[in-house]
C-alpha cells in the first residue's frame, strides 16, 4: 500500500496544484520510485489511497504510458477524498483499504525518497514466519527529527521508549510490513471513515512485543519541505 492522501501543507505552494507524491525527484515523480522498486521485487499489485488532488494520482498511472517495468503493475485505489471528503490519517486509511489488501502487505509513504531500498520476497517470508504483527524499517535520525521515534532492541524488537529513556531511538522510515490483524481494533474496511493515526497503534503493539524492526542505513529522505526537494534535485542521479 502506497500512502498518498496527505495535503502536503509544508510543501506549499508546490502542492497547491500538484499532489506531493507527483512532485519530481531527479526527473521522476516520487511515487514512481516506489512503484518501480516494488515491481522489481515482484510486488505487482498496489493499493494507493488518495484525498488531496487524488484524481491526478489515478490519472498519472491510468492514462500515462507505462515504462521501466511499471506495465507489470495492477493498481487499485482507495479514494478517501471522494468517499469521506478528506484523508483518514494513516491507520484509518489503511483500515479503509484492508479489503483490497492481502493478509500480509507492505506499507510505505509515497513522499519519502529511498532509491536503494530493496522490497524483497525474503523479507516477507521472514515476517510471515514470525509471530509479529508488524515489522518496521528504522533509519538514523535526520536533522529535523533528532530525538527519533522508536528504540531497537539487540534481538530486533521495536521499542516504545520514552524520549528521556536511556538508549538510542531511531526514525520510522514509513516502510513496514503489516498483518491485517494489526488493525483489528478498527472496523474492517473502516466503513464510517474513522480518522485514526498509526503511531498509537504501533506503540501499543510494541508494548506487547508484537513489532519487530531493523535499521536501514541507505539513502533516505523525508521530502517534507521545498528545500529538501531542491537539495535532492541538485544531487547527481546515481
Amino acid at each position: 500500500m502506497l500512502l498518498a492522501a496527505g495535503r502536503g501543507e509544508r510543501m506549499r505552494p508546490l502542492t497547491d496544484s500538484t499532489p506531493k507524491p507527483l512532485l519530481r525527484v531527479r526527473g521522476k515523480p516520487l511515487i514512481d520510485w516506489h512503484a518501480l522498486a516494488l515491481a522489481r521485487g515482484g510486488f505487482n499489485a498496489l493499493v494507493i489511497n488518495t484525498a488531496w488532488l487524488g484524481e491526478q494520482i489515478s490519472s498519472h498511472f491510468d492514462l500515462q504510458p507505462r515504462q521501466d517495468g511499471s506495465e507489470q503493475l495492477s493498481i487499485s485505489y482507495s479514494h478517501e477524498g471522494t468517499d469521506f471528503g478528506g484523508a483518514l490519517e494513516t491507520a484509518g486509511g489503511i483500515a479503509r483499504a484492508l479489503p483490497l489488501l492481502d493478509e500480509v502487505f507492505w506499507v510505505l509513504a509515497s513522499d519519502v525518497f529511498v532509491p536503494d531500498f530493496e522490497f524483497s520476497q525474503d523479507a516477507v517470508s521472514r515476517f510471515v514466519a514470525s509471530n509479529k504483527l508488524a515489522h518496521l524499517w528504522l533509519v538514523p535520525n535526520p536533522g529535523h527529527n533528532p530525538r527519533g521515534d522508536f528504540g531497537l532492541s539487540p534481538d530486533g524488537l521495536a521499542l516504545n521508549l520514552p524520549v528521556a529513556a536511556a538508549g538510542p531511538r531511531f526514525t520510522y522510515s514509513t516502510i513496514g510490513l503489516y498483518r491485517r490483524a494489526f488493525f483489528s481494533a478498527l472496523p474492517f474496511g473502516n466503513p464510517q471513515g474513522l480518522k485514526t493515526p498509526l503511531a498509537p497503534l504501533l506503540r501499543a503493539a510494541m508494548d506487547n512485543q508484537c513489532v519487530s524492526a531493523e535499521l536501514y542505513e541507505g539513502a533516505w529522505t523525508d521530502v517534507g519541505t521545498p528545500a529538501r526537494l531542491d537539495e535532492l534535485n541538485q544531487e547527481p542521479t546515481p
